[in-house]
Formats: structure tokens, sequence, C-alpha cells
């Protein structure tokens, strides 16, 4: 058995120096990239004080459980439908409807669909691309109590 040394030069200092200030400097350059996106694409806050929204959240959380009204969303093909029902199964009586679709993460594809309703629910053709979007529903029933809801959908072929 011979114990022969690998031809090249020897590891010095300065090459074990220039490896780990390589290694760091990936590192860093890596996390600076990803926290750059990630501020970017930060849509912001839900609402300009938590405070403030908060004094009357149970009063129109109740106010809106009273109307017993149900949402179901599906975004398939290009065709957003937005099913509003009350208690009995039956199309909820709504007065007005808006509606915001956009991505979860950022607010630069979002887009306020022009709801219509065909007898059974309210439809609007979008353009989106496939993947994950938010829905935020703004209704109002004819007694003047707001609905809102929010639904997580996945816009399939």
């Amino acid at each position: 058995m011979s114990t022969t040394q690998p031809k090249g030069r020897p590891l010095t200092g300065r090459g074990v120096l220039a490896i780990t200030v390589s290694a760091f400097g990936v590192i860093i350059a890596v996390n600076l990239v990803m926290a750059y996106f990630a501020v970017e694409t930060f849509p912001g806050l839900e609402v300009r004080n938590s405070y403030v929204a908060s004094q009357g959240f149970n009063d129109r959380m109740r106010a809106q459980q009273a109307l017993g009204w149900t949402t179901e969303a599906d975004l398939t093909g290009g065709t957003l439908r937005v099913r509003v029902t009350d208690a009995s199964g039956a199309p909820a009586p709504v007065a007005a409807i808006t509606a915001v679709l956009g991505r979860p993460t950022t607010e630069r594809e979002d887009v306020t669909p022009a709801l219509a309703f065909d007898g059974e629910a309210f439809v609007a053709d979008v353009e989106a691309d496939y993947g994950n979007w938010d829905l935020r529903i703004a209704a109002e029933a004819a007694d003047g109590t707001a609905y809102t809801y929010r639904v997580d959908l996945v816009h399939h072929r």
C-alpha cells in the first residue's frame, strides 16, 4: 500500500479563509434576495387600526350570523361562480355584492369581477392564471346588514 500525497497546491489558511468568506457571501446574498422579495410582494395591512376595527366586530359578526347565509365559490376555466344561500338553501336575497379576486401574497393581480346573478349564483368571467387565489366578498342584505366572506380558491383548468 502506497501513501502518496495528491498533486496540487496544499490547503493553506488563505484558502480556508476564501472558502469561508465565499460560503457566507452566498448565504448573505440569498438572504438579501429573499428579504427583498418578501417585502416587495407584501400586500400590506388588513386594517389601519386593529383596535378601532375590533370594537364593533362582535356586533357585526352576530348580525351576519343572524342572516343565516352560507357562501360557496368556484373558479374553473376563467369563470367565477359565487353562490350565496339562505338557511333553507335557496339563493339569498342579496341587495348588493362586490368581490375582489387576488393572489394570497400580493395585490398586483387583484381584479374586481363584474358579478351578475344568473338565477342560482353570481357569475363573472375573469382572466386568472391557474393556482391559488383569494376571493374577498362584500355583500349587503335588503335591510342593510353587511355580509363579508373570504374564500380560498384554486383555479382549475
